[in-house]
Formats: structure tokens, sequence, C-alpha cells
């Protein structure tokens, strides 16, 4: 809301305050604060008021920023992706439903096997923010200590996810999942390039080259490499150690046709779901996060503390040790801008 009211303020200051009902739209459940703040509720993109703010890509809050930077007709065929894996995971039995049989996976490798952390590595760029959407999916909902009914759990819920594409990934953390603690891994490769090249003279196109270290990947943490392998290749003694991989780490290979918008949304959907049925396993509520409430509520107090001691030089008082000296150091060494000092395009 401060961003929204400082693009107001930057809108009114060129165009005047009617310009407000002219060039801001919202998406909102509350009709009554669109018009207070200056917006014609005509131009309000409304959703329900139960929908969680990580589940909403397929509501107003994403369908349109979405729209307006591809086009509706390629959005309707993402959420046309989505819906498909929602009649899947409705329809299809137990022992043949994917998202499904992916959470008991999950389940099993987090409670059962005490594997804490899950590693999401798309083979394209353009997934490049998928996993941090799937990390902020998961562990906003499953980041639970106590069961729907409030009892404390008796056992390990909710996964630490993280991921990169696939070839950086491989030179950031692949060596820790190789032959460090054993991290499940989830990989996605795309059959088809979506921009196809091939140098004359080399042995395989560019996507074939990033498709190799896909295959391979999943292979090497499965079979690892043996000690009397290495020592068949004539391996120095001092590095057998060193060379050795003991395999059987756990991952999944996800093979998609092409990256179009129906499969991206496939891709989220079947996520989406998986996630769900961890939390209905463990018997959580995956669809609150009073964690994040309480960051929030006491953030009130800090805002509140900056606002007095800035206007009025009240110390800072009611905070822990260590956060009342960096509020202290903070107000210190950064005093606000001016608002006329400010650039005129801010």
């Amino acid at each position: 809301m401060l961003n929204a009211r400082t693009l107001r303020t930057w809108i009114t200051s060129a165009l005047g305050s009617e310009a407000v009902a002219k060039h801001m739209v919202a998406v909102s459940t509350n009709l009554k604060l669109v018009k207070e703040f200056g917006i014609d509720p005509q131009n309000a993109f409304a959703f329900w008021d139960w929908v969680g703010g990580r589940y909403s890509v397929c509501s107003a809050v994403g369908v349109l920023p979405l729209s307006l930077q591809y086009g509706f007709p390629i959005v309707s065929k993402f959420l046309e992706g989505a819906r498909s894996v929602d009649n899947h995971f409705h329809t299809t039995p137990f022992e043949k439903n994917i998202p499904v049989l992916l959470g008991l996976l999950s389940v099993w490798n987090v409670s059962f096997l005490g594997y804490p952390a899950r590693a999401i590595l798309p083979y394209t760029q353009a997934l490049e923010k998928f996993a941090p959407h799937i990390q902020q999916l998961s562990m906003e909902s499953n980041g639970k200590g106590v069961s729907i009914d409030g009892v404390p759990l008796n056992f390990e819920a909710g996964e630490i996810d993280f991921g990169e594409p696939g070839t950086n990934g491989q030179h950031s953390f692949y060596q820790l999942i190789h032959q460090g603690r054993v991290i499940p891994c989830d990989f996605i490769g795309i059959i088809k390039s979506q921009q196809p090249i091939y140098l004359q003279g080399e042995v395989v196109s560019n996507h074939d080259e990033l498709m190799s270290n896909f295959f391979a990947q999943p292979d090497a943490l499965a079979c690892g490499k043996t000690p009397e392998e290495l020592r068949s290749e004539k391996v120095s003694d001092h590095l057998i150690a060193h060379k050795t991989f003991s395999g059987n780490r756990p991952s999944l290979s996800i093979l998609l046709p092409s990256l179009t918008a129906y499969n991206v949304g496939q891709l989220l959907a079947m996520y989406e779901h998986r996630i769900a049925v961890q939390g209905f396993i463990w018997g959580i509520n995956s669809f609150d996060q009073w964690g994040v409430e309480l960051g929030k509520s006491l953030a009130s107090r800090v805002r509140a503390q900056l606002n007095m001691s800035r206007t009025e030089g009240k110390p800072v008082e009611g905070f822990n040790h260590s956060t009342a000296m960096l509020i202290k150091r903070y107000l210190k060494e950064n005093a606000p801008i001016p608002v006329d000092l400010l650039p005129s395009n801010v």
C-alpha cells in the first residue's frame, strides 16, 4: 500500500487528483477501500477473500498482470493447463494420481527418511523463477509445527525448498547433493527447445548439450561410483575416497513436451496439489500462515518507533537489546530524505 500511495502521489503531482480514477486499477476484495483510495470501483478486479497470495496466480491477482504481459489468449492456455491437472487430481485413482504420488514421496523423504530439503532444478532459463515460487508455495503453506487441531506434531513436517536452473546449480550446490547431504531433487526437462540452435561441426545441438546434463545428473545420484570402478579406471589410490560417490540418492525427473503456457500451467498446478497432499497427510493447515503474521505485527511496532524517533525524538524502547541497538544505529546513520530533495521522477 505504501508503494501504491507513492505511485498515486507521483501521478497526481503531474496530472491532478482526477487522474487516479483514469490511470490506476485495483485487484482487491474490498471495493469500499478501493473507492476511498481514489480508484473507480468499476476498474477493480475482484477475487475471493479466501484466496491466499501464494495460490492467487490463477485469480485476478495473477491473471491481470500476466494478461497485460502476454495477452489473454496465451494466459487462457495457462489456465487450461492448470485446470487439466485440477481435473486429474480430482478424478484419478490414487495409484495413478501424479500429485498424490509426488506428495507421498515428499512425506516419505521428509518424515520417514529424515531428508529436510528438496531441490527444484529446471533445465531451462525460462523457468528461473519457478523454484523461488514453489519455495514460497511450499514453505509458507507447510511450515507448521502443530496439527490443524493445534496439537504439537511428534514428527517433522514441511521441507526446505530451493533451486536454480540446471547448469547454474551444477556449479553452485550440486557438489553438496552428490557427496554431502542427501537432498531429494526434482529435475525438470523440456523435450523441444524454445530457441533451437545447432552449430555446424558440433557434435550435438545447444539443447542436446543442456539435456545431456539433465539425463546425467539423476543417473549419477542414483548409481554413484564405487571404489572398484575407480580402480579399474586407474585412479590413484589417494584419490579413491575423494572420487567415490555413494549413490542411492533420491530424485525424480519431469519431462515436459515443450515449454508452452499450457504446460507451465500444468506444472504449477501439479506442485500446488502436491503440496496440499503433503499437508493433508501431515494433518496440518496448509492455508494459513501465522508465522508471517507475527513478523508483520512486530514490523508495525518498529514502524511506530521509527516515526516517533524521527518526528518527536523519542528514545528506542520496548525491544530486545540486539534489536534496539540495530534500530539506534539505523536512525543515527540514515536520516530521512526531505521530500523536496527527491528526484522529480520518483
